[in-house]
């Protein structure tokens, strides 16, 4: 098939429209979010859903998020809303939250992965809400790229992956935050991180009290669980090359990488570190990029699919520092760990 492609980047709404159209017809839309971009289809329609897992390849034990554009909606999707849902949305909506909580009846199958629940956001992005709208229907929505691959973070990322493959790659610019919304369960009356993101755990606690961790988070799913939210199920967001955590102090980190690098060049294996700006003087004589700062974890969110995908084919192995796990540390790690396989030395 031919893709259509439109630039929103100087005019938000460029080929909103259209694509809106595309959707209510069961067509496939790639849009931008404020945090990576989406593969869209209409939410209510079971059949348009089940493109999205051909397009991209993802396994359909993998539930998607809907994606509205008004607070209202959400009372249509799910049997009923807690209060600190209402809370949190009221906060942190739009913005980068997914909410997880039991559906509707409106809500097919093929959205929830067969499960009794549902995840839904409403993005911070005037191209996302505008498609949203010109839909006139929730756009069930994962990541635009292939399955297992790192995530899109600007449509040429997408055209990358998608391109053929899809009905409209709308483009609108490098996404500000650069990894996939926090994702929390509101069952059973608590609040629980699925899947950290830029709403931190520190945020969502200053307007509900405790917020649990899901273990899934820094760990794999056990065997014959299911997953309740997107990205927990299988080894997510990995490049072609091997990718390896070192773990412990930023020195001892350092110490690790190279001993690690130094083994695999010997071995025939070709190696390239991520490094942060405070770390960097460790590297000398050794091939690494820069990718952000240790002490601003949101500039290594912002860089990290960008940079596995701008150094595919470079190298066999990319030798990554873990960071402390608080705050956006939390997401970094979560992104990391699973581009990763956990595998940590």
């Amino acid at each position: 098939m031919d893709t259509l492609y439109f630039n929103a980047v100087k005019q938000s709404e460029a080929g909103t429209k259209l694509g809106g159209g595309v959707i209510r017809a069961g067509g496939l839309v790639a849009f931008p979010t404020e945090t990576v971009y989406g593969l869209g289809a209409n939410g209510l329609d079971g059949a348009a859903v089940n493109r999205i897992f051909e397009a991209k390849g993802r396994p359909n034990d993998n539930p998607l998020i809907l994606h509205i554009a008004k607070k209202s909606d959400l009372k249509e999707l799910w049997k009923s809303v807690p209060e600190k849902a209402r809370l949190l949305m009221d906060e942190f909506w739009p913005g980068p939250l997914t909410m997880v909580y039991l559906k509707s009846s409106r809500v097919p199958g093929e959205v929830s992965a067969g499960l009794d629940t549902v995840a839904v956001r409403m993005p911070a992005n005037r191209t996302a809400l505008a498609l949203i709208r010109a839909a006139g229907v929730p756009i069930a929505a994962p990541s635009a790229n292939l399955s297992g691959k790192p995530s899109p973070t600007s449509a040429e990322h997408v055209i990358e992956d998608m391109d053929g493959k899809i009905d409209v790659i709308i483009d609108g610019g490098s996404c500000a935050i650069g990894v996939e919304s926090t994702v929390v369960s509101l069952m059973g009356g608590e609040v629980t991180i699925l899947r950290p993101g830029g709403i931190t755990r520190e945020m969502l606690e200053a307007v509900v009290g405790p917020v649990s961790l899901s273990p899934a988070v820094l760990a794999p799913l056990k065997q014959g669980e299911a997953a309740p939210s997107p990205g927990m199920k299988y080894k997510h967001y990995a490049p072609d090359a091997e990718v390896i955590v070192g773990t412990g102090a930023p020195g001892d980190i350092a110490a690790k990488l190279i001993a690690e690098y130094e083994k695999r060049e010997a071995g025939g294996q070709s190696c390239i570190i991520f490094a942060t700006e405070e770390t960097r003087r460790f590297y000398k004589g050794k091939r690494y990029v820069i990718i952000g700062e240790r002490k601003n974890p949101i500039t290594l969110c912002e860089s990290l699919f960008a940079q596995f995908r701008a150094n595919e084919g470079r190298a066999d192995v990319i030798l990554c520092e873990a960071l402390p796990e608080a705050d956006m540390g939390l997401a970094y790690m979560n992104r990391l760990l699973r581009s990763a396989g956990f595998k940590t030395i």
